[in-house]
């Protein structure tokens, strides 16, 4: 097989999508999609630009709800696309379409409620909540323009309907179907391809 050399302007070779709920200087949830995200045991690491509402938020509150999309809201996840809390809107997001509203939630048709640690809204219908806390924040290195975040998860709330049957703690991969973003598109995940190695070593051993 041969490789060739490319330039690519972004490198999203599938991450999960999240929807950030946090909190906006008048009180209210801002709700924004991301997929720069990954984990790291009980800490989540986002990235985001700098001059964004949800990175001027965190920075403000310290908190936020990391909300996790299944593939069944796709098109909740897509309304919120393009959309901003920040107004006016900046000229830069402007001139690519971005438009400004007030209330996504609504926007989108999806409902929140408030965390038990922290202030900013989980989502009901996304299956999974991780409320957090930032313990740090800092420009990404030689780009001024992006933050990187290092949130540690302070409580997890799942629907019933993707826990592993027989068990206190843990989440049925056979179940669980997360929303997948691949270069500007929306995927799913295929059905188990081979069972790991690592499935022999039990998920209380990495706590």
């Amino acid at each position: 097989m041969e490789h060739s050399l490319i330039d690519p302007a972004i490198l999203y070779f599938g991450t999960p999508v999240a929807l950030l709920s946090t909190i906006a200087d008048d009180g209210t949830t801002n709700t924004a999609p991301m997929s720069s995200i990954f984990w790291l045991g009980q800490t989540a690491v986002l990235g985001m630009g700098s001059r964004s509402q949800t990175a001027q938020n965190l920075l403000a509150t310290g908190e936020c709800v990391i909300n996790l999309p299944s593939v069944d809201l796709v098109t909740a996840v897509d309304m919120l696309a393009l959309t901003t809390g920040r107004s006016p809107v900046p000229a830069g997001k402007a001139d690519v379409g971005y438009r400004h509203e007030a209330n996504k939630l609504r926007h989108a048709g999806l409902h929140g409620r408030p965390g038990d640690t922290v202030r900013a809204e989980r989502i009901d219908e996304c299956p999974v909540n991780l409320e957090a806390r930032i313990m740090q924040s800092r420009p990404l290195t030689h780009d001024d323009g992006t933050l990187v975040f290092e949130a540690t998860i302070s409580r997890v709330h799942v629907h019933n309907s993707i826990r592993m049957p027989g068990t206190a703690h843990r989440v049925d991969p056979d179940r669980w179907r997360p929303l997948i973003m691949n270069f500007q598109r929306f995927y799913g995940l295929s059905d188990a391809l081979h069972p790991s190695r690592l499935n022999s070593i039990d998920e209380e051993w990495y706590r």
